[in-house]
């Protein structure tokens, strides 16, 4: 799904010296992108794992603003973290798969290299077949396959061109094959060749130092172009109010939308102390706010970019007002408003009132009041599909995790797709899953199988066949985030011996007009959901701008408990793809009575200011000091999830209290005590440093293996162990029957709707004839 704070200013004016420095050298950076590719859309999903590059040596001067620093910092990362999720298994004569890689738009690369893993079929002959290496569609390098050592696994350095790497770049494996010198069958099974995908790409790049412009933004502190976790300080120069820490998670959850699927983590500096390397976003108030940074006296909110004192490579982006609330004002300002921005310093004169937020209208969360077309998931173009072996097309569906679909139907889908029909007889379909688990397929009837004579007049030369088909999904296999892939499965037809030639001239497209319905499910949940929590923020994020949401924080709070409420932050801007313009910081005990808000407490280390919720909390951590409540969940193998949650339930059997040392973290859901139906989460930790911890499950998000879940998990080195699950209350409304259904079904759960409704007919029937006999009783006397 596009996100909506993604930059659209172009920075090649900003950048016009340094382009033209480097056209002799480097003509292919000034190649032309697709609007999606500058979009930063087509980059693909890594796993978890958080690439680092190695120490850089120290920059000593940097005499212009667009000189190119000499510094080489190494970047290595694996295929597999670049998107591909299987080895590449390359087949036929002209086999290939790709990757994607970007590079940031202040480096430019120096070297490039592959390290590759791979093996290749005995029966290649050597002399014919090769494996190339290519970037952007260029031959980088060929791979001789010689016979002594084919079938073996093998391992290869592949230097590559640095002039033909660009901002954005597709690194493609090809096969060419050949098994005799007669005629043979383009796709043989004895035609392969597999890289692995644990080979690794390595970059040296260097830095190109960027002017101090607001119209770059967020550019340098975050770039679409890097599929790195975003790593980005936040510095308190002088002012740790709960005003200044609003603002702080306004800027978090902003750069945590743009971040999406990389992650984002914002640790917390007090007292003004200025990150050793890289950028930071400084909060700052006060008449000379800017002071250290030689900026001009601030007369109201204000922003500014300046260069990071302590790294000449480094850029500060200052948040500034003369008190707190203007310092609000600016951030606001700059999570709304970020891309008109230009000049080093902007004074903002005035900002509306920003509108408030329905429930359920984040923007990166399909509508559920009415049918959702595939057009508004993904573009015209990823809906394409081309050749034998095209990529299938992938939808990102993301649900408000509270839709209710016990004893529901499935959800409609209303699929229209067009394909190219093939001679003769061919087995080819199109083939549908969720989550690559496999749910339905449709035959794509080759031309002499269509007898519909209608469908054969629409064909022409060089025409689609279109279809309409209707199918359902069980809505437990989307929520709350899942992938929809619709592959088209072109059969090869032979044609006998020396003559089959492949002609790669089939197509398949989605329509856009395809639709998924949800407008029938009800938004209904029983809570605690840490699953919910993890993956959606919900239900904190139910309003995108959680204008219903507070973050309580000890009176005095650690910087590592700041961290951990920013890395929310973004975690909650990543699922809505909207700023938390509206979210509510309260310090100390006072704010544990805000009966109008759900709340997420942060605490570590002394945690007396919770005494008084002490019989409402499932776990304790302060200190040496531990409770933890225990079901049998922690003896379960798995994870077991039904549409009925009830069913999945493990409530606590036992009580442990412990004293210990060891750093660990807890997530503890619960009704909170100052007002009925509304959420409390509970991140806690023994000590301010176990909060890192916590950082790191909120940064697992929803991972079925890695992620929060239950209603009390803990956390330590180990990784996340859910520890109960257990509901005591819901949020949301059921219609009158299906909530007596509901509740019923508690107590009864073997029953079945028509047992129930036979019952109840039952039970009317009963009525009316003791009514009637009643009446006739009194009749009679």
């Amino acid at each position: 799904m596009k996100n909506p704070f993604l930059s659209a200013h172009s920075i090649s004016s900003l950048l016009t010296a340094a382009a033209l420095s480097l056209a002799c050298a480097c003509p292919a950076l000034a190649q032309d992108l697709s609007a999606e590719e500058k979009a930063g859309l087509l980059l693909p999903r890594p796993s978890l794992l958080d690439n680092t590059s190695s120490v850089d040596a120290p920059l000593s001067q940097v005499s212009e603003a667009h000189e190119i620093a000499s510094v080489r910092p190494e970047y290595r990362y694996t295929l597999e973290q670049l998107g591909a999720r299987y080895p590449f298994n390359l087949r036929g004569i002209d086999g290939s798969d790709s990757v994607l890689f970007n590079v940031r738009a202040d480096e430019v690369v120096t070297r490039a290299e592959v390290d590759m893993t791979y093996s290749y079929s005995p029966a290649l002959l050597s002399d014919l077949s090769h494996i190339n290496v290519l970037v952007n569609d260029e031959v980088a390098a060929t791979i001789p396959v010689p016979r002594e050592e084919a079938g073996k696994s093998l391992r290869r350095t592949i230097e590559l061109p640095a002039h033909l790497v660009t901002e954005f770049n597709r690194l493609r494996f090809q096969l060419i094959g050949h098994y005799t010198l007669e005629c043979e069958d383009p796709l043989h099974s004895s035609l392969w060749a597999n890289i692995s995908n644990k080979s690794t790409l390595a970059l040296d790049v260097r830095h190109m130092a960027l002017p101090d412009d607001l119209s770059i933004l967020p550019l340098p502190f975050f770039d679409h172009r890097d599929s790195r976790r975003l790593t980005l300080p936040i510095v308190f120069a002088n002012d740790k109010s709960e005003a200044v820490l609003e603002s702080a998670g306004m800027v978090a959850s902003w750069f945590g939308a743009m971040a999406g699927y990389r992650g984002a983590q914002f640790p917390a500096h007090w007292d003004g102390a200025y990150p050793e390397k890289g950028n930071a976003v400084v909060l700052s108030q006060g008449g000379d706010a800017g002071a250290a940074a030689s900026l001009p006296a601030v007369s109201g909110p204000a922003l500014a970019i300046t260069t990071n004192p302590n790294d000449p490579r480094g850029k500060l982006l200052w948040v500034m007002g003369r008190d707190a609330q203007e310092v609000r004002l600016a951030a606001q300002a700059l999570v709304t408003g970020g891309v008109t921005l230009t000049g080093e310093v902007a004074a903002i004169q005035q900002l509306a009132q920003l509108a408030p937020r329905r429930p359920y209208d984040a923007p990166n969360w399909l509508r559920t009041d009415r049918p959702v077309k595939f057009g508004e998931i993904v573009s015209q173009q990823a809906l394409d599909v081309t050749g034998y072996n095209g990529a299938p097309v992938r939808l990102d569906l993301r649900l408000p995790p509270d839709l209710f679909g016990w004893r529901e139907k499935p959800v409609p889908v209303d699929l229209r797709y067009r394909y190219t029909p093939q001679p003769g007889q061919a087995n080819s379909s199109l083939l549908i899953s969720v989550d690559q688990q496999f749910l339905k397929s449709f035959p794509l009837p080759s031309v002499d199988q269509i007898k519909n004579e209608s469908w054969l007049k629409m064909l022409n030369d060089n025409e689609m066949l279109p279809v309409r088909a209707q199918m359902q999904i069980p809505l437990d296999r989307l929520l709350a985030r899942s992938e929809l892939e619709l592959r088209f499965m072109y059969d090869y037809i032979k044609e006998g011996q020396c003559r089959d030639i492949i002609i790669d001239n089939v197509r398949g497209r989605i329509d856009p007009d395809s639709t998924l319905d949800f407008s029938r499910y009800p938004h209904f949940m029983p809570l605690p959901d840490l699953a919910a929590f993890g993956e959606s923020g919900f239900p904190f994020t139910r309003l995108a701008d959680l204008s219903q949401t507070a973050v309580v924080l000890a009176g005095s709070p650690a910087a590592q408990d700041v961290s951990t409420y920013l890395a929310l932050m973004g975690r909650f801007g990543e699922s809505t793809g909207y700023p938390a313009t509206h979210v509510t910081v309260a310090l100390g005990e006072p704010g544990l009575g805000l009966d109008d808000k759900d709340l997420v407490v942060i605490a570590s280390g002394d945690q007396a200011w919770l005494k008084s919720w002490a019989e409402y909390m499932p776990a304790v951590l302060a200190g040496q000091s531990k409770r933890f409540g225990t079901s049998d969940l922690i003896f379960k193998p798995v994870g077991w999830k039904t549409p009925d949650p009830r069913e999945s339930q493990s409530r606590v059997r036992t009580d442990l209290s412990y004293s210990s040392s060891g750093d660990s973290a807890i997530f503890a859901g619960f009704e909170s005590p100052a007002a009925k139906g509304r959420s409390v989460v509970l991140i806690a930790s023994s000590e301010p440093q176990g909060q890192a911890l916590a950082v790191k499950a909120l940064l697992a998000g929803g991972d079925p293996e890695e992620g929060l879940k239950g209603s009390l998990a803990v956390v330590h080195d180990g990784g996340i162990t859910p520890l109960a699950s257990e509901y005591s209350y819901s949020i949301g409304k059921l219609g009158l029957w299906r909530s007596i259904e509901w509740t019923l079904a508690g107590h009864w759960p073997t029953v079945s709707p028509l047992q129930w409704l036979g019952w109840l007919l039952l039970a009317v029937l009963v009525l009316a004839l003791a009514i009637a006999l009643w009446r006739r009783g009194r009749r009679k006397t």
